[in-house]
């Protein structure tokens, strides 16, 4: 089986997104309690003051659609409407491949061999 990422930006009003972000931590704790969560993650864009970028990694997608029914995921979609949304984009990815960033001469490359 393949691991499954999502890549999402979120954007709220600027004055709400530090709140946004703190009060988000029970959604958070919540989805990296799920079985086959191996990273599920929200930061602040340094670059835009409405932005919350978020970065999630799963086993499978059995384990993302476990996710997608969960208590945890329903009131992280409730808790992103009350700080004032304006957009969001997100995108999920199936890996093929994955391999070191750096080689063994502690180069990093592009390449997955």
């Amino acid at each position: 089986m393949a691991k499954i990422l999502i890549a999402a930006h979120i954007d709220v009003e600027p004055a709400t997104r530090e709140e946004c972000l703190k009060k988000a931590q029970p959604f958070i704790d919540g989805a990296l309690s799920q079985e086959g969560c191996l990273c599920y993650s929200w930061a602040a864009d340094m670059h835009n003051p409405s932005r919350i970028e978020v970065f999630e990694e799963w086993t499978d997608e059995e384990a993302l659609a476990r996710h997608f029914q969960n208590v945890h995921y329903a009131n992280m979609l409730a808790h992103i409407g009350s700080f004032g949304l304006i957009d969001s984009v997100s995108a999920k990815y199936r890996v093929d491949a994955e391999g070191p960033v750096y080689n063994a001469d502690g180069k990093p490359t592009p390449s997955f061999d």
